[in-house]
C-alpha cells in the first residue's frame, strides 16, 4: 500500500447470534476446535494481555486488549512470537467486528500494521480465512470445515 501500511479484511456472515459468536470468540476450548488445536489465554478485559498458545505449548502470538465491546468488538494489539521475520515487524492491530443481521451476525476481522508489504500480514492473510471457515462451519454445523491446516 502506497500509505506505508499493510492491511487484510476478511468478511463473512455465519448463521448464529452475536452472542453465541462472541463466546465461540472468546471461551478457550471452543476456539481450540476450530483454531487447530490452538488456544488465546485472556482474562478478556481491556487493557489485559493475551497469548495465542500452540498445541504443543509454544507461544505463537502475543498483544493486548486495545478494546472490548462485548458483543460487539474486540480489539487487539497483536504480534508474532515464533517467527523472526514476522516478530522483527512489531505489532500489528485485529479489530474484530459482529454486526448482526437478519438471521445472521456479520463477520469482520481487519489485521493493519504500519509497514508496507508486511511479510507478518501476507501471513494472517492466509490464516484468517482458514480458521474463520473452520467457525463457520462450526457454528452452523457442528463441524468443522478442516481438521488439520494445510501446509
Amino acid at each position: 500500500m502506497a500509505d506505508g501500511k499493510s492491511s487484510f479484511v476478511y468478511v463473512t456472515y455465519i448463521r448464529t447470534t452475536p452472542e453465541e459468536l462472541w463466546a465461540a470468540l472468546t471461551t478457550t476450548e471452543f476456539m481450540r476446535k476450530y483454531w487447530f488445536g490452538m488456544s488465546f489465554e485472556s482474562d478478556w478485559k481491556a487493557g489485559s494481555a493475551w497469548r495465542l498458545i500452540f498445541p504443543d505449548g509454544r507461544i505463537a502470538d502475543t498483544g493486548d486488549i486495545v478494546e472490548l465491546d462485548r458483543p460487539r468488538r474486540i480489539v487487539l494489539s497483536w504480534r508474532n512470537e515464533f517467527r523472526p521475520e514476522l516478530k522483527a515487524e512489531g505489532h500489528a492491530r485485529c479489530a474484530i467486528e459482529l454486526e448482526p443481521q437478519e438471521g445472521a451476525v456479520k463477520l469482520t476481522v481487519s489485521h493493519t500494521i504500519e509497514r508496507a508489504e508486511s511479510k507478518f500480514i501476507a501471513a494472517v492473510s492466509g490464516g484468517w480465512p482458514l480458521i474463520l471457515s473452520n467457525l463457520k462451519s462450526l457454528l452452523e454445523t457442528g463441524q468443522i470445515a478442516l481438521s488439520e491446516r494445510p501446509a
